[in-house]
């Protein structure tokens, strides 16, 4: 073998290497991020008894750090209260919520229906809105202005 071929052969090892490099960086990250996040869709009835169908549907809300600085939260469970306990009922479980307004512009009541047919009473933990999208474009509903969410 002459010089220019031994060059030849471990520039090409070299950029091979690099190329194999670069898709693992760029390809690993969003294959994971996809696996750890599951799209849910769901059927929203507001309280008019318009019914929207909404894709990849999240629970949102923003937390007020400071009179100008909100921070953003994107959940894909639901905070309920129950007496004095927080309970994050994950997405997952649920066949469906209805959604009572209890009126004094507190949060809603909400009864939930798990997967497999429990059911629980609840007052929502956060003021927040379910967020996704409609066939129109991205939608955002208001918890407190919805009567039921049925999780296809």
């Amino acid at each position: 073998m002459n010089r220019q071929t031994i060059i030849r052969s471990i520039i090409r090892s070299a950029s091979f290497i690099s190329v194999m490099g670069a898709l693992c960086l760029f390809v690993d990250p969003a294959c994971a991020q996809n696996r750890s996040e599951k799209a849910f869709h769901a059927v929203a009835v507001d309280a008019k008894s318009v019914e929207t169908d909404v894709k990849n549907v999240i629970f949102y809300y923003e937390e007020k750090i400071s009179e100008t600085a909100f921070v953003p939260h994107e959940l894909r469970e639901l905070p309920v209260k129950r007496g004095t306990a927080t309970v994050k009922i994950k997405f997952d479980g649920i066949k469906h919520i209805d959604l009572k307004p209890s009126g004094n512009g507190a949060a809603p009541n909400v009864i939930i229906t798990l997967n497999d047919g429990k059911t629980g009473e609840f007052v929502l933990a956060i003021a927040g809105s379910f967020k996704g999208q409609s066939e129109f474009g991205e939608v955002e509903l208001p918890a407190a202005e919805l009567k039921k969410l049925t999780f296809k």
